[in-house]
């Protein structure tokens, strides 16, 4: 069902980097209490291990559908938990900076985006158990029918995604210019003073803004990739390619992940390094 069989070692590879990345997310969000951290981040992580542990299965017994089904499902709906934690992060950055350069609160930001990204959720989960349920009583000949109903749905649930994360970049970027050139929505009674030469932001908050901002691209490139690969059908050049779902679907998420790791939103980050003139 893959047009090939999947590279062994590749999956171990992707299966050690998941556990190991899913692992410290959990750890970070137990010793921090950052438990929003456990169903987005380390959640990712666990499906990413659910749906390589499958791939590796594959590269010895490539024509059982079962583990077929199981990529199917985990891979493709692995990222959108860490989307959501991204929505958070940035809501947690809003109220520190100050809601008044944010044209949305920082509640209102989190709920609308956070509903979005459960939608897309279950539309690409629904769309995933579709194709799996296809592969699994359908021949091949039937499978590289390019109208697959299940394609659809999932097409159209990471279609949906990337227009969230557009529009959240777009959001996030007007907050941030507002912040650079202080002009604020509303005034407020305590307006931030700066002094001349003072940066609107901490170093370490800039660290965390880029961070956020290079997991999010990382996120957005696989985006696109599902895009193109199931706007193809099943019998594409794109999802033909080993090496391809390696690089921009495998690499994309755990640099994404990793990202989070190192550029992780623990409670004392946000306390001490937030350090904006009052």
């Amino acid at each position: 069902p893959y047009h090939y069989v999947p590279m062994e070692w590749i999956c171990v590879l992707f299966v050690v980097l998941y556990s190991i990345s899913a692992a410290l997310h959990l750890g970070q969000a137990l010793k921090y209490k950052l438990w929003w951290m456990i169903p987005t981040a380390t959640f990712t992580g666990l499906l990413e291990i659910l749906g390589w542990s499958a791939r590796l299965w594959s590269s010895r017994n490539p024509r059982l559908l079962t583990h077929y089904e199981m990529q199917i499902v985990g891979t493709i709906i692995a990222p959108t938990p860490l989307v959501a934690a991204n929505f958070i992060i940035l809501g947690k950055v809003i109220t520190q900076i100050g809601s008044q350069y944010s044209c949305l609160t920082p509640k209102i930001y989190t709920i609308i985006f956070l509903c979005f990204d459960v939608v897309c959720l279950i539309v690409q989960a629904v769309g995933g158990t579709s194709t799996a349920h296809t592969a699994s009583t359908k021949t091949n000949a039937m499978m590289v029918c390019t109208s697959s109903h299940g394609v659809n749905i999932m097409l159209g649930g990471i279609a949906a995604q990337l227009f969230a994360i557009v529009i959240y970049v777009a959001l996030a970027a007007k907050t941030l210019l507002r912040l650079r050139y202080n002009m604020p929505f509303c005034y407020v009674d305590q307006p931030r003073i700066l002094e001349k030469g003072q940066p609107a932001v901490s170093k370490k908050l800039q660290l965390m803004l880029f961070g956020m901002a290079f997991c999010t691209l990382c996120i957005f490139i696989r985006s696109v990739y599902r895009t193109v690969e199931l706007a193809n059908g099943w019998a594409g050049p794109v999802i033909s390619t080993e090496r391809y779902f390696d690089w921009l679907d495998g690499g994309m998420v755990t640099l994404a992940l990793y990202t989070l790791n190192f550029f992780h939103p623990l409670e004392q980050f946000f306390i001490l390094s937030l350090t904006l003139s009052n």
